[in-house]
């Protein structure tokens, strides 16, 4: 995909310092510009700064036409679990990980769980997934399955998952930490970075390049809202993307001026 911006340079590679684990405060402004961008324009943009596995993969959208998720990272991690670790009584413990992620967990949040790509345990189910609804939280990902799939798609908030977990398998996952780093998907996930989450699937920002890549993907989506117009009008893509002609920048910034974008 074709950016109007110049290459940045790139970013990748190497530990994060303190100071970027700090930065975890997602302003309205970048929160409501990645509101309007997609999980495949962000990749473009991650990309280019050498970032190339932020996508979470395998986990799809219990309900396509949910709102665009986008929120920061609070984390919950499972390992196997040991059967005389975990009988259904762990459940009854009020600081038990999993129910203490969901009382935890921020409005404005989006809940990533690794599930270790595993859904033979459910990593949460309807009623703990509206006890977040009803916090505020703005989502939740599982690389796992949850249990209840159809209640949780008709609960309205945005919910990404593997695919269901039988429900008789309640214990093979043994939550272990809050808000630490984990993998999601293969993806890395730290406290703090931007979950973005949309029909295609669900990526992630580091926390220090959520302002930019937002501005950034704000103007590529500008850009190729245009591109789809003039193609959908019979324009052909030659010049026009990437806009090698010299007319195609001026059409541009007209169609911005009308449109107000």
């Amino acid at each position: 995909m074709w950016t109007p911006t110049p290459n940045p340079s790139p970013q990748g590679g190497g530990e994060r310092s303190e100071q970027d684990q700090d930065m975890t405060k997602l302003s309205t402004a970048t929160r409501n510009k990645l509101k309007t961008v997609s999980t495949a324009t962000v990749a473009t943009a991650l990309f280019k700064r050498g970032l190339r596995v932020q996508c979470i993969q395998n986990v799809h959208a219990l309900n396509p036409d949910a709102p665009t998720m986008v929120g920061e990272a609070f984390t919950l991690r499972y390992i196997p679990a040991r059967e005389d670790l975990n009988t259904i009584e762990v459940f009854r413990d009020r600081g038990h990980p999993q129910r203490k992620a969901v009382e935890d967990c921020p409005p404005g949040a989006v809940l990533v769980m690794d599930s270790r790509k595993d859904p033979r345990a459910a990593s949460a189910g309807a009623i703990l997934v509206s006890r977040l609804q009803q916090r505020g939280v703005a989502g939740v990902v599982t690389d796992g399955g949850f249990r209840d799939a159809a209640d949780i798609a008709k609960l309205g908030i945005p919910a990404f998952h593997q695919r269901p977990s039988a429900p008789t398998n309640l214990t093979l996952h043994h939550a272990i930490e809050i808000n630490g780093p984990i993998a999601c998907g293969d993806a890395p996930v730290f406290p703090g970075d931007v979950i973005l989450g949309d029909s295609d699937g669900v990526i992630v920002i580091p926390a220090h390049l959520a302002d930019e890549i937002a501005d950034e993907t704000f103007e590529m989506t500008a850009f190729e809202d245009f591109v789809a117009e003039q193609v959908a009008q019979g324009r052909s893509i030659l010049g026009l993307y990437p806009p090698t002609d010299p007319q195609t920048p001026q059409d541009f910034a007209a169609w911005r001026a009308k449109n107000n974008r």
